[in-house]
């Protein structure tokens, strides 16, 4: 097995370009899955973007078959149309073992800004099922992302990194939106998307009332259930300028390729409104408000992902201990991942030589016992002990490099060298 991943996160690239390298719809996704496809069709490929991520994982049965640091990059750089020495040096790469621990961290959401999010589960899950509707997958990635999400179960269950604020939009409001206003029931929240980042922020919210809940989506019927689980309104795109008009705080999840509010309209939102501070929280990624509204006047509070960074990075501080258990669960569950991967790609060849030579031995050990018929039992036990120790050390050192060869993905040379050589059968 060859596993690979190619990525960059909110660590190694700035928002501003995870925006440009992100596939912000599914349409895009399902575009770049079909170039993919058409350019390395013996790859199994699961792409994974999020508004801190951007992960493509890869699978081969064939080493020589592995997609490569500078194709990955190639391939976003012709997608997206960004030079690649915009973003190669903030673009990682993983392989093996490495690749498998880092998807069990980032499902596990040891790897995320807020540490501890449960958000992370769900877009992994969503990943893995549309490479699956999209035929990308295959036998080692169905493995690989099933059990990554299995993993995540087992970190949540016996560490603490689920408790206290654990997602973006809890500190977002926990930590922003209450350094503005004390609470939240008698103010007028709007909401532009209804995707489940709106929804999570707005459970959030929810803990201290909301006075007023208008819902904008492109989809109305979206907004419209999403308005009744919290007991707000829905609007339309159309109404978008007139509920920020009236809007106190504004939470922003549309993931739209391009900002939805710039300057201009958001001056122009302000002049025909009120003048009471506006805390605006933009979740988007690409974000959906241009980075200058927050200078149209000083009653504008707007925060986008970047400006959660230093809130998270205590949040981690705070929570090592709870991330060194989760790390030393996710070493073991990759070494047991690899164990099991090994003995797939080994154990057969392994068995039949084992017991080829030990079957040979046997047969020999008649002949000598037949023609050694005052032999006692002991002595018997002691020639069968000798050989078979005999046969172990001579099995040892090609079974040990073949071992060693899987480690790095299946040695098919190796194994079909040692077929010919032993005449093992197929």
């Amino acid at each position: 097995m060859n596993v690979q991943v190619v990525y960059c996160n909110h660590r190694t690239a700035d928002l501003s370009l995870r925006e440009r390298l992100a596939f912000s719809s599914a349409d895009q996704i399902n575009d770049a899955y079909r170039r993919l496809q058409a350019s390395y069709p013996a790859s199994e490929v699961v792409v994974l973007s999020t508004c801190n991520r951007i992960e493509l994982y890869a699978a081969q049965e064939n080493s020589n078959q592995a997609l490569q640091h500078e194709e990955i990059a190639e391939f976003l750089s012709d997608f997206h149309n960004v030079p690649t020495d915009e973003f190669i040096d903030g673009l990682l790469t993983s392989n093996g073992s490495d690749a498998v621990r880092h998807l069990f961290e980032v499902v596990s959401s040891i790897d995320s800004m807020v540490v501890g999010e449960p958000q992370i589960v769900s877009q992994v899950k969503e990943a893995y099922e549309l490479a699956r509707k999209q035929g990308t997958n295959g036998p080692v990635t169905n493995i690989l992302f099933q059990r990554a999400v299995a993993v995540s179960a087992r970190v949540r269950r016996e560490t603490g990194l689920s408790e206290g604020r654990v997602s973006i939009a809890s500190v977002a409001v926990g930590e922003f939106a209450r350094s503005i206003f004390e609470c939240f029931n008698d103010k007028v929240v709007l909401v532009v998307g209804a995707g489940e980042m709106a929804r999570e922020t707005l459970r959030y919210l929810n803990d201290d009332g909301i006075g007023n809940l208008i819902v904008v989506n492109r989809s109305r019927p979206r907004a419209q259930s999403l308005a009744d689980e919290f007991g707000g309104r829905a609007g339309s795109f159309d109404e978008l300028d007139e509920c920020m008009a009236l809007a106190d705080v504004i939470v922003s999840t549309t993931g739209s390729p391009e900002p939805i509010v710039d300057v201009a309209r958001f001056r122009r939102v302000r002049s025909s409104g009120h003048h009471r501070p506006v805390f605006i929280v933009d979740l988007g990624a690409p974000r959906d408000f241009e980075a200058a509204v927050g200078e149209v006047d000083e009653n504008v509070f707007l925060y986008d992902i970047e400006d959660l960074q230093a809130t998270c990075e205590r949040n981690r501080r705070n929570r090592e201990q709870q991330i060194h258990r989760a790390s030393r669960i996710i070493s073991e569950e990759t070494d047991r991942f690899m164990h099991e991967v090994y003995h797939r790609a080994t154990g057969p060849i392994i068995k039949q030589l084992r017991e080829d030579w030990h079957a040979t031995s046997q047969d020999e050990m008649e002949l000598l016992f037949r023609k050694l018929p005052n032999l006692t039992q002991d002595d018997r036990r002691t020639i069968e002990r000798s050989v078979a120790r005999i046969v172990n050390k001579l099995l040892h050192p090609p079974l040990e490099t073949l071992k060693d060869e899987a480690r790095q993905g299946t040695p098919h040379g190796l194994v079909d060298a040692l077929k010919r050589l032993f005449h093992l059968r197929e």
